[in-house]
């Protein structure tokens, strides 16, 4: 699963990526390639490094994200232009970067600096862009329906007409109420404004401890269905992912911060996805293991190895936290806290699990 960054030219989007992901490689100002980049976050969870310290592993294993650097596509002079809107189709979520800081070396392409109105001009690509496809379908839908009555192409032309209202008044997909056959029926259509958004608005350091989203224009967009938002400053970013940990702590502390704005990030996109966390627990390995919200037990043994979920018999489950507090799967056990679950059971974020087969 894919998250995909955009963001317009000097947002800091692609500085963004590299702090996610780790990558070193270092661009030009206004980006200064054409290229996608994929990268690997991996997710901070504190409940793995506690029970990595009871079990002392040989490997520790956590939970990751993946996200894609969407360039811009070049306008006719080289430079930066449209939305690369056939990539950004392909992604699961998005995520818009925003930018909020002056920069006399490097001005804002549109003049002043704007995040809310930059942002609606995202959204407005993709409405527009919505709107086309669902008025190419439903054209297709009448022709079609003329020549034979169908409850299928009915069914789909009601959900299309109700996504072409949402589209016709400024609203994204996103904010439909849509049950699970109507999701299953638009997933081929890869409407843009359907995908689950995370919009980042990055901070110059002097504003480092606001809350942009605390201003009347930020009002109307805050509390949309699947969208989140948070702010970074990229910059700041950058120089704790340079310091030694317990200096980069100390400065987080002077600066009144509690926690890396990009672990919120990280933590927010794993959430946009829909994804919790399961964990098995050992010797030999701690991991965590990410799975769709309502996954089955059985489902989730398949995420391990097929065979486990060919050969499943039952899954032995314990809480993260009644687990460190018993020291151990037996003294869970002993307790009654330790449960049988068979191949229904719905796992819940935090929970171990064991899982019995046999093949």
């Amino acid at each position: 699963m894919e998250i995909g960054i955009l963001g317009r030219a000097l947002s800091g989007k692609t500085t963004l990526f590299n702090l996610l992901t780790g990558n070193r490689e270092k661009t030009g100002l206004a980006g200064g390639r054409s290229a996608s980049h994929t990268g690997i976050a991996r997710v901070p969870d504190d409940r793995l490094r506690k029970l990595a310290a009871l079990f002392h592993p040989k490997k520790l294993t956590p939970a990751t994200v993946q996200y894609v650097d969407v360039p811009a596509l070049p306008n006719a002079h080289g430079h930066e232009g449209a939305l690369n809107l056939a990539q950004l189709r392909t992604m699961d979520a998005l995520m818009v970067v925003l930018r909020a800081f002056e920069n006399a070396e490097a001005p804002h392409p549109a003049g002043s600096i704007d995040p809310v109105r930059d942002l609606l001009h995202v959204e407005e690509e993709f409405l527009l862009q919505d709107q086309m496809v669902v008025e190419k379908r439903l054209e297709r839908i009448g022709k079609d329906l003329k020549k034979r009555r169908s409850a299928e192409l009915e069914a789909e032309k009601e959900v299309l007409e109700r996504c072409l209202a949402s589209l016709e008044e400024g609203q994204p997909l996103r904010n439909v109420e849509l049950d699970e056959a109507s999701l299953k029926l638009l997933r081929g259509f890869t409407f843009l404004s359907l995908k689950p958004l995370l919009v980042v608005v990055n901070l110059d350091e002097s504003q480092v401890g606001q809350d942009p989203f605390a201003q009347p224009k930020w009002r109307d967009l805050i509390g949309r269905p699947h969208t989140a938002y948070t702010s970074v400053c990229a910059t700041l970013e950058g120089e704790l992912a340079e310091m030694d940990p317990d200096d980069a702590s100390e400065l987080m502390t002077d600066m009144g911060l509690g926690d890396r704005a990009l672990d919120r990030i990280i933590h927010a996109s794993y959430e946009l996805l829909n994804l919790i966390s399961f964990f098995t627990v050992g010797e030999d390995e701690c991991r965590a293991w990410p799975i769709r919200r309502g996954t089955t037990a059985l489902e989730a043994a398949g995420v391990i190895h097929t065979d486990i979920q060919r050969g499943f018999i039952r899954a032995e489950t314990v809480r993260w936290d009644e687990l460190l507090d018993a020291g151990s799967m037996a003294a869970c056990r002993q307790r009654g806290t330790l449960r049988l679950e068979g191949k229904t059971y719905i796992p819940q974020d935090g929970d171990v699990m064991h899982f019995r087969f046999n093949i």
